[in-house]
């Protein structure tokens, strides 16, 4: 199959999942700056959703250009990538809503590691789709940061729904702050030799 069909869609897809984040946004209920300041919180987990999605196409981006192919098994991973890449606008609506609620905060939680588990499914095949030594290190590369992300998220899920709810976004937010600053290391490091 061609990763380039598959990675079209795959942009398409979560191109419109962040699209409907932002329709999501409530509207103040005056214009004054108390009005907006009252919805911080929508503006809040409307970021956070918004950037763990962009840092997620990211590093999609990167796995198609270094994958010469992908199998009917990664295809499917993909797919389901997507079907839990597309609860985030509903699950961030909840957030913005239940802020403080444990079920909200979980559910969001569970949305996160379940998409992140995913992105590490699809790493995994990729390996397998394409042998080649470089490839290989790359993907296991990525699936070793993703480790410490998911454990990252996983923790802040668990101390937030048995302490403070909020603090399940916190560890999404470290998460996400994590895997950037690691790539970021990774990609500079990759560079210079």
């Amino acid at each position: 199959m061609s990763k380039e069909r598959l990675g079209a869609f795959m942009d398409a897809v979560i191109a419109i999942v962040m699209t409907i984040l932002v329709l999501e946004l409530e509207k103040p209920s005056e214009p004054t700056l108390e009005a907006f300041w009252n919805l911080r919180i929508n503006f809040a987990a409307y970021a956070l959703s918004f950037l763990w999605l962009a840092a997620m196409w990211t590093s999609l981006h990167n796995a198609w250009h270094v994958a010469e192919k992908i199998s009917n098994r990664t295809m499917w991973l993909g797919m389901g990538l997507l079907f839990f890449s597309s609860l985030f606008p509903y699950a961030t609506s909840l957030v913005s809503t239940y802020f403080t609620s444990q079920v909200v905060q979980g559910f969001y939680g569970i949305v996160v590691i379940a998409t992140t588990v995913m992105m590490m499914l699809i790493y995994h095949s990729l390996e397998k789709d394409d042998p080649r030594e470089y490839t290989v290190k790359y993907m296991k590369k990525v699936n070793g940061l993703l480790m410490i992300d998911v454990c990252i998220k996983i923790a802040g899920a668990v101390i937030g729904v048995l302490f403070w709810p909020p603090l399940v976004s916190v560890g999404i937010l470290a998460a996400a702050i994590f895997i950037m600053i690691a790539r970021k290391i990774y990609s500079v490091g990759k560079e210079n030799t």
